[in-house]
């Protein structure tokens, strides 16, 4: 079964998976938010997945954000909707910075490092890893 990782935005939404086995996570699209629900919804009928993990966004004093409501707005939701499929939410402070370290380390050009939808799916990619790390010892 998979594990989902998803870095919720207002506007755009950057979704990572890993594999079966859970051994490697990957970056895999990023969304525009207001079609996140069915995007999951039609995830989970083609995959198998375990678990949803939420990026908890935080000021880098470990107070909430901003943006954090509006990701409780939305887990909450899921939870009514698909109770089967468990969420949990893991910090994501830095994730933005270290998604664009990640570009620039990979060689990517600074228009490519622009993307923000690019950005999204690696700082979703870097909750998962996160999270493994943490997890999957």
């Amino acid at each position: 079964m998979r594990l989902v990782a998803v870095d919720y935005g207002r506007k755009r939404t950057g979704i990572a998976v890993t594999d079966p086995l859970q051994i490697i996570a990957n970056g895999l699209v990023t969304v525009p938010t207001h079609t996140l629900l069915s995007f999951l919804e039609d995830y989970i009928q083609k995959e198998q997945v375990e678990k949803i993990i939420f990026g908890e966004p935080k000021q880098t004093n470990g107070e909430a954000s901003e943006n954090l409501a509006r990701v409780q707005q939305f887990v909450n939701r899921w939870k009514k909707l698909h109770p089967e499929v468990p969420v949990e939410f893991f910090d994501e402070r830095f994730t933005s910075v270290l998604a664009h370290r990640t570009m620039i380390d990979a060689g990517l050009k600074k228009k490519a490092r622009q993307d923000k939808a690019l950005v999204d799916t690696i700082s979703a990619t870097i909750i998962l890893q996160d999270y493994m790390a943490r997890t999957h010892p």
